[in-house]
């Protein structure tokens, strides 16, 4: 019996461990709000592909716990506008950060 205890007590302690490891901070994220982001990032990717004005090549699109950052160049305001309409529109996205460039 002892040496089953110890064994239990090993595998409690690993499986702990374990989930730290996974846990997110304020600077850094969980795996599964990572692979949250990456699908939100995909997600906003291909809507930007689906709108005719905006040339999704020259846009980026990073995904940090819900907030969508989009960086890059557009030919207007207005295709800025519509790139950050478009990603809010996505399911999970909390917020839209513009750092795009009218070139």
């Amino acid at each position: 019996m002892n040496t089953f205890a110890r064994i239990t007590s090993v595998i409690a302690i690993a499986a702990f461990a374990g989930m730290l490891g996974c846990a997110s901070t304020s600077k850094t994220e969980g795996t599964g709000e990572y692979f949250d982001d990456t699908v939100i990032t995909t997600k906003v990717k291909a809507a930007i592909l689906d709108q005719p004005t905006l040339k999704s090549a020259e846009i980026n699109v990073e995904t940090f716990k819900g907030v969508v950052q989009l960086s890059g160049f557009v030919s207007s305001m207005d295709n800025a506008s519509t790139a950050v309409r478009t990603a809010q529109a996505v399911k999970g996205v909390t917020s839209v950060k513009n750092d795009m460039r009218v070139k």
